[in-house]
């Protein structure tokens, strides 16, 4: 089949690997029907995260069930299925208390699993999927292509802008600020929004952006940084700071926006994936009572909550997919969002 491998900074290839295979009873061999490239695969892509050698990658897909393992019970061929962005059994303690991404017997796409399988990258024809009926969640039948790209976001980057939100705090009523203009961003927007938030701003330089985030519920927007977009925040709240900042970037300047932006005993809900050394001010958060809280986003605990929405419409999340390739053009679906030039690709093999 063909699949996706990353040999190093700026070096995406499509390239023929080995058909996936049953292997431990619990497994399942999804063709993927869609897939995307994340803003965290572009930290390998830019060489921040450095690749030691070629290896398998991409971690969000939706798909169709080909075969299952004969422990399998959840799910069966022909289903039609969503995969968190993480392998997970939804069994263990860590899992059932919500927080699926530190699944004791879990691992990663794109990896050797737990049990002796790979787990194959999810930019690909196929995938073989090692605990299936923990990490799959099967759609109640064929959903409509149109609802694809909104169904591909569960297994990230809704479930993530959600996690955000929450993490954060966000309720009826809250003012919250949404660092960071990206798919994650824009769905903390809508995240927001759907969880009863009086006022969004989210803080973006890009006329594209902001139309979106207007249409996915945000009032106002700031495009100053630093200082500059820290002062502008705290005119916008009488001075003092929105109740609550989802920080959706994940380096050091995103970050201590957010923390410097949100009012004293307000909360920041971060999910940016850490690079470039962030670390948290303890001193000022101390002596303002802010809180940071947030982490890897346990998308797959979010899936059973979030899906009947977008089944029905009442959130269309895929709209954040703004280009679509064909898995074979994934050298340039990369180059398009490293260049800024979509806001997020979806691959279609």
């Amino acid at each position: 089949m063909l699949a996706t491998v990353i040999h190093g900074e700026k070096d995406i290839r499509i390239e023929e690997v080995p058909d996936p295979v049953l292997s431990t009873g619990g497994d399942a061999i999804v063709r993927v029907v869609a897939a995307c490239v994340c803003g965290s695969d572009l930290w390998p892509y830019r060489g921040i995260t450095p690749t030691k050698s070629p290896k398998r990658i991409g971690h969000e897909f939706v798909g169709i069930v080909e075969s299952i393992g004969p422990d399998v019970t959840t799910v069966t061929p022909g289903d039609f299925v969503i995969a968190p962005f993480y392998d997970c059994d939804m069994t263990c303690a860590n899992c059932l208390n919500g927080v699926s991404t530190s699944c004791l017997h879990g691992g990663w796409w794109g990896a050797d699993d737990r049990l002796g399988g790979f787990a194959d990258g999810a930019q690909g024809e196929r995938v073989r999927v090692p605990h299936a009926d923990g990490s799959l969640v099967a759609t109640p039948g064929q959903p409509d292509a149109a609802l694809v790209p909104s169904l591909l976001t569960l297994a990230d980057v809704m479930g993530t802008g959600h996690h955000a939100a929450l993490s954060a705090g966000v309720t009826a009523g809250s003012t919250v600020v949404v660092v960071g203009d990206g798919a994650v961003g824009l769905c903390g927007v809508l995240a927001a929004k759907r969880l009863g938030a009086a006022r969004i701003v989210a803080m973006s330089r890009h006329a594209d952006r902001q139309a979106l985030a207007r249409e996915f519920g945000a009032t106002d927007i700031v495009e100053e940084r630093g200082a500059d977009g820290i002062a502008r925040i705290k005119e916008l709240f009488d001075g003092i700071g929105p109740d609550c900042v989802l920080e959706c970037v994940g380096t050091t300047e995103s970050m201590d926006q957010a923390l410097r932006s949100v009012r004293p005993g307000g909360m920041v809900g971060y999910v940016g994936v850490p690079n470039g050394g962030a670390e948290l001010p303890i001193g000022f958060m101390f002596g303002n009572n802010v809180g940071a809280n947030g982490g890897v986003a346990p998308v797959r605990n979010y899936i059973e909550e979030l899906l009947p929405e977008v089944l029905s419409g009442a959130i269309n999340p895929g709209r954040v997919f703004d280009l679509e390739l064909p898995l074979v053009e994934v050298a340039e679906a990369y180059a398009a969002m490293d260049e800024r030039r979509a806001i997020k690709v979806l691959l279609r093999p």
